[in-house]
């Protein structure tokens, strides 16, 4: 193929300078139209109605009265729904009855879907399933989530529940410093800007669903289960999205919308509510977690104990892999980990930003600290005397670990050097002045993928890929891959993403979307860049190839492959009203080759916000009366908003891959990881108290005071 030498000198360039998005004009202009909001003719609107009780069975359902009201074509429920594969073996692996919607009379929590109301509008749909009556028969229900529970069990994940090496009681024993410490994290939820949208319509017998989500492939496979189709008779699109953090997957609005279309045989939308989403559409569980350390008296790890709990539901096995993190980030002589879970009456966690490690390192990160107070070393001296050469319990190279690169350059610039490590000391008027740090690790995977690449008749590029952007700006990195790969302008390629009728793709998640579809989408470019070489004349329809990476992804030598980070932030607390107020962050990262500097820097960024929401606001309360929450609604459940966000800053530190394409690793999840920790240790550099629970409310400041006396007592000290 033939490129100008200005062009071709200017494209690459492309990976690794700063783009604003592709499709940042149609967002901003309201041209970009989302799952909920794309007209269809004839469209029904579908309303769900979720059960009043945490635990029982249906006695009935009374719809006649709601099928008279205007407007109102159909009611379906268990008693008439469409029956669908319970049994069926999803994407993620075991059956997920959680999407098996009006399939029985059993109600597992509160706000499990128990009918769906259809009418022509949407105010018709709402206004008739808020009137819909449905009877109970309630049964005792069980919400109590606390560490120790009598009926934990360990579960494996994506990663096994244990593990263990070394005698972990004897070195504990041997050691000259020992923590023993439990720490907690609440319930937490994703709370995307966009609500979960699906709209489903037959169209010359094939089915079709327009679907806000995280994967495209992920629920053609899931929806093809559940109704007995070859996947090829699916077709899911879901062109933008606006935020899904993990909860974006299949649930149960694209079901119900699926059984609706296919009862009236005319398109059917779903669209959840605020409040609907709370028990709908996952979150993160309540972990309890205890961590055990014993050092020698120059801070070396001998023992490294990481016990977690979370919750799951009766009916769906889900678990955060909080003490997996430990595996990672720490050599110990004795090393054993442990994820276990307690069934309750709840509904079904899932997938959220980080799942296992935001928890987890808030704990192992705060212990860190713990133990360098008491053996007197500094918190980052402390970290890096216990870097491991290889993977502390696989045994396994690293393929890249910077994580001492993060540290000595966040700590310059953060002025590390001139903090004075006895805590309660600096003060400004009312408020008491903290700063701490934390690490930061998340695993740099890939999955295999699918792309299709076409060379136009007029000059231009077209990339077809099944992948997912949901607010992280993928459209854009893949086109600047693309442009690389190709060897000419990003204007002149344009990708075409969010279609499972492109191929099998990875999902956006994991932090492994960029890196899986940019590998594919690489591997098309040589190809058609081989081809064009050969001076093929280019006909009207193009001349397009599709790659696969399955092989050369399988073909991987096994390593533990990780982004890594360190945070930084400075706190101050508010000795009369115990309100604590972030001053600054700063976290730098070793995520492998940057494509988009202006979107990775959102990401990271991102990230660390929602650590301050993490370490200060977030937390979902149920009431132990209902089984519900108190508060389902962006107004009682608290989030970080523009005042409580300081000046956070986000860089990073050379660190490509060697054994990626593109030498990257992920960026999607580290942001948050360390974040929360680092926050709770500047707390008690504050004020000379541990706070091991989150979120670190005014209340529970007040209450535990500081080191030398109470908030209160010391503040009426300095006002004498």
């Amino acid at each position: 193929m033939t490129t100008t030498t200005t062009e071709t000198t200017a494209v690459r360039g492309a990976v690794g300078t700063a783009h604003t998005r592709v499709e940042g004009l149609a967002k901003v202009t309201g041209a970009a139209r989302y799952a909920g909001e794309i007209p269809f003719a004839d469209l029904a609107h579908g309303w769900l109605v979720v059960s009043t009780i945490a635990r029982g069975r249906i006695r009935s359902v009374e719809s006649g009265p709601v099928l008279a009201m205007p407007g109102v074509l159909t009611v379906l429920h268990h008693g008439n729904a469409p029956r669908v594969d319970t049994e069926y073996v999803g994407m993620l692996g075991a059956p997920d009855p959680t999407c098996a919607v009006f399939q029985h009379d059993r109600v597992p929590s509160l706000g499990w879907p128990v009918a769906l109301v259809v009418a022509e509008t949407s105010e018709q749909a709402r206004a008739a399933a808020e009137a819909l009556v449905v009877h109970y028969d309630q049964e005792p229900h069980d919400i109590d989530f606390a560490g120790g529970h009598p009926d934990a069990y360990p579960l494996d994940g994506h990663l096994p529940a244990v593990a263990e090496k070394g005698d972990l009681e004897a070195e504990l024993t041997a050691s000259a410093v020992v923590l023993d410490a439990e720490y907690t994290t609440p319930e937490e939820h994703h709370n995307p800007m966009e609500p979960h949208a699906a709209t489903a319509r037959w169209d010359g017998g094939r089915l079709e669903v327009v679907d806000s989500n995280q994967g495209a492939t992920w629920v053609v496979g899931e929806l093809a289960k559940l109704f007995s189709l070859d996947p090829s008779a699916v077709r899911v699109r879901s062109e933008h999205v606006g935020g899904g953090f993990g909860s974006k997957g299949v649930r149960a609005h694209q079901v119900a919308a699926v059984m609706a279309a296919t009862v009236l045989q005319r398109p059917v939308r779903v669209v959840l509510t605020r409040r609907q989403m709370f028990s709908l559409t996952g979150y993160r569980s309540p972990t309890s977690q205890r961590v055990r350390l014993g050092a020698d008296a120059d801070g070396r790890l001998r023992a490294l104990e990481h016990r977690a709990l979370s919750l799951t539901s009766t009916v769906h096995e889900f678990i955060e892999p909080s003490a997996a993190v430990a595996r990672v980030m720490y050599d110990a002589d004795a090393h054993h980990t442990t994820n276990t879970v307690v069934r309750l009456d709840v509904p079904t966690p899932t997938f959220m930003r980080a799942p296992g490690e935001a928890p987890g390192s808030f704990a192992l990160e705060a212990a860190l600290d713990e133990l360098a107070e008491k053996c007197g070393i500094d918190p980052i001296e402390l970290r890096l005397r216990n870097e491991p050469e290889k993977g502390p319990v696989s045994g396994l190279p690293f393929s890249t670990r910077n994580l001492r690169a993060c540290f000595e350059e966040g700590a310059r610039r953060f002025g590390w050097a001139d903090r004075d490590p006895r805590p309660g000391l600096r003060r400004e008027g009312r408020w008491l002045l903290g700063t701490g740090t934390a690490a930061a690790s998340f695993g740099a995977g890939a999955a295999p993928s699918t792309a299709v690449l076409t060379a136009e008749a007029d000059g231009t590029f077209t990339v077809r890929i099944a992948a997912a952007d949901i607010g992280t700006g993928a459209r854009t990195a893949l086109t600047l891959v693309a442009a690389d790969a190709l060897e000419v302008a990003p204007a002149r390629v344009r990708v075409r993403i969010g279609d499972s009728d492109f191929g099998p793709a990875m999902i956006a998640g994991g932090s492994m979307g960029t890196r899986s579809w940019s590998w594919a989408v690489l591997a098309a470019a040589k190809e058609l860049r081989e081809r064009l070489a050969l001076g093929t004349d280019i006909p009207p329809e193009g001349i397009t190839v599709r790659s696969d990476t399955t092989a050369a992804i399988g073909a991987l030598a096994q390593k533990e492959r990780h982004s890594f980070g360190a945070q930084f932030a400075e706190v101050a607390v508010d000795v009369t009203t115990g309100e604590v107020r972030v001053r600054r962050m700063l976290g730098v990262f070793a995520a492998g080759r940057i494509v988009n500097p202006l979107t990775a820097r959102n990401q990271f960024v991102g990230g660390m916000i929602w650590g301050i929401s993490m370490a200060l606001h977030e937390e979902a309360v149920r009431d132990r009366a209902s089984g519900g929450h108190v508060g389902a609604d962006l107004a009682g459940y608290h989030v970080a908003t523009h005042a409580d966000v300081p000046l956070v800053e986000a860089d990073w530190v050379d660190d490509p891959d060697p054994d990626d394409p593109v030498g990257i690793k992920g960026i999607g999840e580290i942001g948050i990881v360390g974040a929360a920790a680092a926050i709770a240790n500047a707390v008690w550099h504050a004020t000379g108290v541990r706070h091991r629970h989150l979120p670190i409310r005014p209340d529970r400041v007040l209450q535990a005071g500081t080191g030398r006396g109470s908030v209160g007592e010391r503040d009426a000290g300095h006002r004498r």
